[in-house]
């Protein structure tokens, strides 16, 4: 047990520390308890989680309250993100946020709706002044529902700083049961520069664990020489859930001195993209495993970081011995704890990695163009973290750009000449990426002249395509001249085989009304109590347009005393 006490004293110690955070000031957003599905700091695809995720029991509609009194400083709906989001700023600096709302309360509702449509728009971003509506602590200001980018029910609850900055909520107080230490997937070495050697190789090596009695594990001594760091896939259970969240905070001690430390206090969104280096990112993409980076490269600018000797870097020298012990803590303070002997021995290699440098050496700090075919990929200064051989191959109308195991920090430009295409209307191609199985999706494509361009994070293969099939709408939950006095809502589905559904807009005898866009089920629905009918008959046109310009008009009757 000798093994927990470094990093187990210094983690007390900093928990301790958190008294700058007011534990008492904010209540629960809602009447349920806390469990969660995902936690702060999280790792997602390019970036990090920046709130908690409170499960609603699979239901929408629940109660959503102002964790404390303030004002409502913004309100944002966007089809994709946080979906229906309100902000909260409260007296004490802090702001609190709630995300993929089912709707508002009644009267932020109707102040939503009447700039809805004013501008004619269901996607909208206000910024109501601090006396339009105050708020008291246990206010209803929403409920939950499952818009946006959600996978499902829940409430994303965030708070943030007066800098913007989210912080771990659980800081402030909040209780959530977890008496379950994070899992271990697995634990890798890797070798950091030339010359290094881990167990006759010069290539990431999987470490073999067995757990000891004292729950502790324990790695196959390895030989080293050289730099050498390590690296953790892992993920933590909380009580009553089976979600695999993130773990806390991890802790390396070398020879029972504290040599790296991080953990998931804050950030600041303008880092978040960053993740891409602190996890494994080629074995993400290839396996997808995200292993956590004990050690910290010249390009990664993350803050997360409390102690970094050496950048985390250990170096091996032969004929010394020298015992490396990892935890891994949740926020409640439950431990996992690996200890992983090293032997610095002199070695040969053996088992050398494969050679990557093909290609041309691109130079991340520096603007990088190449003519490949009718094609150009122009990368700004910057687009990648790190400098790297780049694979580029082109035929005709398309171009293939290295692979998706190097991460792109930022977008680049690929345009495509298409004078070579024999195509009677150029206004329906576009830039399409091609995944493993050649499916294809849509970049945001602009034309030139005869040049397509677009703006992309993706690597991989790009070409040319053409969509001239319109989309289709169909009624989902009424038909053509039905009475529907007793309905709430009428629903469409809407749909589009290739480029994809670029924007609609839906009129009743001739007014424009507010639809609401779920991509997830390809619906618009509309609240039939918006209006107050006047006749009986009543006439509906929607109109959908594709990322290409292709139209479907739908009409139809209906008729509602």
């Amino acid at each position: 047990m000798r093994y927990f006490f470094i990093c187990s004293i210094l983690f007390s110690q900093f928990i301790y520390a958190q008294t700058s955070y007011p534990e008492n000031y904010f209540r629960s957003p809602l009447d349920i308890p806390i469990v969660l599905a995902g936690t702060f700091g999280e790792l997602r695809s390019n970036h990090f989680h920046s709130g908690m995720d409170i499960k609603t029991q699979q239901r929408e509609g629940l109660d959503v309250h102002a964790v404390a009194n303030g004002y409502v400083s913004r309100i944002k709906i966007q089809h994709y993100g946080y979906g229906k989001a309100i902000y909260v700023k409260h007296p004490n600096g802090y702001t609190s946020v709630y995300g993929h709302l089912q709707r508002f309360s009644p009267e932020i509702e109707a102040y939503v709706k009447k700039h809805q449509y004013k501008n004619q728009s269901y996607e909208i971003e206000l910024f109501p002044e601090s006396n339009e509506f105050p708020l008291k602590k246990g206010d209803i200001i929403a409920f939950s529902g499952n818009t946006g980018g959600s996978g499902g029910p829940h409430l994303h609850f965030e708070i943030r700083d007066s800098a913007a900055k989210p912080i771990n909520p659980l800081l402030f107080g909040y209780e959530v049961k977890d008496t379950k230490a994070p899992r271990i997937l697995g634990v890798y070495a890797y070798p950091l520069a030339n010359g290094a050697i881990i167990n006759n190789g010069n290539k990431r090596t999987e470490l073999q664990l067995v757990k000891q009695a004292d729950g502790t594990y324990l790695a196959n001594k390895i030989t080293a020489s050289g730099n050498i760091g390590l690296g953790v896939e892992t993920y933590d259970q909380l009580d009553m859930a089976y979600n695999k969240n993130g773990a806390y905070k991890v802790c390396l001690t070398v020879n029972g001195t504290l040599n790296f430390e991080y953990d998931f206090e804050t950030f600041s969104f303008n880092e978040s993209r960053y993740i891409n280096t602190l996890i494994d990112y080629p074995t993400y993409i290839e396996d997808n495993k995200r292993i956590q980076k004990c050690y910290i490269e010249p390009y990664n600018k993350l803050s997360i970081y409390k102690k970094r000797n050496d950048e985390g870097i250990i170096p091996i020298a032969e004929g010394l011995s020298y015992q490396i012990v990892m935890e891994v803590s949740d926020f409640a303070g439950n431990t996992s704890t690996i200890i992983v002997p090293v032997e610095g021995k002199k070695q040969e290699l053996i088992h050398k990695k494969d050679d990557a440098n093909t290609g041309k050496y691109l130079i991340a700090a520096r603007d990088n163009i190449y003519k490949v075919g009718d094609a150009t990929a122009f990368f700004p200064a910057n687009t990648f973290y790190h400098d790297f051989f780049i694979d580029l191959k082109g035929t005709g109308d398309s171009i293939s750009i290295h692979n998706e195991s190097v991460a792109v920090k930022s977008n680049y430009t690929i345009s495509m000449d298409i004078n070579r295409l024999n195509e009677d209307d150029i206004s329906k191609l576009f830039i399409a990426h091609l995944d493993e199985d050649d499916r294809p999706s849509y970049e945001h494509t602009y034309r030139k002249g005869n040049i397509l361009s677009t703006r992309t994070r993706d690597l991989g293969r790009f070409t040319v395509m053409k969509d001239t099939i319109s989309p289709t709408v169909r009624p989902s939950n009424f038909r053509d001249g039905q009475w529907l006095s007793n309905f709430g809502n009428i629903k469409l589905e809407i749909h589009d085989d290739l480029s994809g559904i670029n924007s609609y807009r839906a009129t009743i005898n001739g007014e424009w009304i507010l639809m609401e866009y779920e991509y997830k089920d390809n619906t618009l629905t509309y609240d039939l109590n918006d209006i107050d009918f006047k006749d009986s008959a009543n006439y509906l046109e929607v109109f959908v347009t594709d990322n290409v310009g292709n139209n479907t008009t739908f009409n139809a009757v209906f008729y509602r005393k």
